[in-house]
């Protein structure tokens, strides 16, 4: 399990890095892949209208968490 949130962790960390670059200049590498969340999923949610870096700069932010928490000594 713990194996499963640390690759889910790094997967939303580089989702959340690559979908902020790409809102601040166009990010050319694994363009859909590492993009999906920013061009796919916050592109259809009206309310993250405007709050486009946010998001992906959030989702980085659980990624690392997810991470950190998987680095901890907290048995799970």
């Amino acid at each position: 399990m713990r194996e499963l949130i640390r690759i889910l962790g790094l997967f939303f960390l580089l989702e959340g890095v690559s979908g902020a670059i790409d809102r601040v200049a166009v990010q050319p590498f694994m363009n859909f892949f590492l993009n999906f969340f920013d061009r796919v999923i916050v592109g259809r949610l009206d309310f993250l209208t405007g709050y486009e870096l946010f998001a992906n700069l959030a989702l980085a932010a659980l990624g690392g968490l997810m991470l950190a928490a998987t680095r901890s000594g907290v048995q799970t």
